[in-house]
């Protein structure tokens, strides 16, 4: 081979080759599903033609031409802590056979709600059906109770399917993402952007007294992964107090850091957390927390305006089928004993990628943290999302993929993100970073 083009079209050959049965599913979907698949991102996987799963167990899945593969995606989360878990199995299974949904409470979701408390440390919560309907709904309050119309969003954040988070910095200014489809209002005019580890930009968004609420994750996990400067949290929650701006950290990824996900781990006060994806082991569920003031604030703004629609939530929200799935991986599953299994993973795993890097003396780096790691295409590492932009090299991550596919292993198809799960043997760790090496022994013949 002579160039990474000579790699990709290699690799595709043999996908196509050995993947007769995905290839012909692929072709008769083309018929029922717009492009052919379920959900439009499907497609961002590197293969010809998307895997068709046939099942997954532990921490590895076959596709339906009997392929089986170290799965180090985990469904981008939702399988954090592992596919097909007896113990979300019996809850759902039980609670399937009672009724799913009743639009009323169950004694189970009093038990959620304190475990939650428990973990999370605040006090109040709400559930939401997805990470996407947990922040939309937190947006709105923070809008109430503040009176201030604006969010203050980080550069190449991703925060579900929010409107007013469809926004990123181009060229200083902000603008709507590329490619948004049926936007009619101009979110511009109420989404704030600045750079992560900016610390000037974000004190000069607060202090202009506009700012409703600040939403980020701690770690940026939705561009590449990306670390906090040292000292960013503290000045952030300093300059929220200062400006009466609520601070919301979204937990969705960085829930893979530790028992009481990162902001609880790294002692960061927040005043709304919101949490989705792996709550409830992959049945559809989020939850939101606030501090009592923010509570309080929030009964305060109710009662302002009365009675009636609120417009925040759906019928499924909080259904009782989610609060089983929530108390079984709260209780069971989520344990720190499965958290220590899978950072002592990730952090063997940083390890021996970091020594292929330096033996091959490739200008990559490996980010880390809790259970999540990720390889990316520059050295050091960035500090913010243009400079990760410019190291995300679409041909180069679609010829890693698709070369790792090809070799048993899967990784979070839109970058290069690495979950370990308490299922995750070290064997499979092992044939990862082999796989690595393999790609970047070729990579470097170029």
């Amino acid at each position: 081979m002579t160039s990474l083009s000579d790699c990709l079209a290699e690799q595709k050959r043999l996908f196509t080759a050995t993947h007769p049965k995905t290839v012909a599913l692929a072709e008769a979907a083309k018929g029922v599903w717009r492009g052919g698949v379920p959900m439009h991102w499907m497609h961002d996987w590197a293969s010809p033609v998307p895997l068709y799963a046939e099942r997954a167990k532990d921490a590895t899945l076959w596709d339906v031409d009997g392929h089986a593969y170290d799965d180090f995606c985990l469904g981008d989360t939702p399988s954090m802590f592992g596919h097909g878990r007896e113990e979300l199995q019996r809850a759902i299974a039980a609670q399937a056979g009672q009724g799913v949904g009743f639009m009323l409470p169950t004694r189970s979701s009093l038990e959620v709600g304190q475990l939650l408390k428990d973990r999370f440390g605040l006090p109040v919560w709400q559930c939401a059906t997805t990470a996407s309907d947990a922040n939309r709904a937190v947006i709105r309050w923070a809008r109430a109770i503040t009176r201030r119309a604006k969010i203050l969003f980080i550069d190449g954040a991703y925060h579900g399917m929010v409107d007013d988070a469809f926004v990123v910095l181009k060229d200083g200014q902000v603008v709507h993402k590329t490619g948004l489809i049926g936007q009619v209002a101009d979110l511009t005019q109420h989404s704030v952007v600045v750079p992560f580890n900016d610390l000037a930009a974000l004190e000069a968004a607060l202090r202009t007294g506009e700012i409703a609420a600040v939403m980020l994750e701690p770690v940026m996990t939705n561009c590449g992964m990306i670390l906090p400067i040292e000292g960013y949290h503290e000045r952030l929650r300093t300059l929220c107090d200062e400006t009466g701006t609520l601070l919301v950290y979204d937990e969705t990824h960085t829930l893979s850091s530790g028992f009481g996900g990162y902001v609880r781990e790294h002692g960061l006060r927040a005043d709304v957390l919101t949490v989705g994806k792996a709550i409830a082991g992959g049945v559809p569920a989020a939850v939101w927390g606030v501090t009592a003031e923010v509570a309080a604030r929030m009964d305060a703004a109710q009662a302002a305006i009365g009675p009636g629609s609120s417009g925040i939530g759906t019928t499924l929200s909080g259904n009782a089928l989610a609060i089983a799935g929530m108390k079984a991986m709260l209780s069971e599953v989520m344990t720190p004993d499965a958290y220590a299994w899978m950072q002592a993973g990730a952090e063997s795993l940083v390890a021996k990628l970091r020594a292929v890097i330096a033996q091959h003396q490739v200008p990559w780096s490996v980010v880390h943290v809790g259970a999540r790691a990720e390889l990316v295409f520059a050295a050091p590492e960035p500090q913010n999302a243009a400079e990760m932009r410019r190291a995300l090299d679409p041909h180069l991550l679609e010829a890693l993929h698709l070369y790792l596919i090809n070799r048993g292993v899967l990784i979070a198809p839109f970058h290069n993100m690495m979950l370990i799960s308490p299922k995750t043997p070290p064997e499979a760790i092992d044939r990862l970073v082999a796989a690595v090496e393999g790609f970047i022994t070729e990579y470097t013949r170029f």
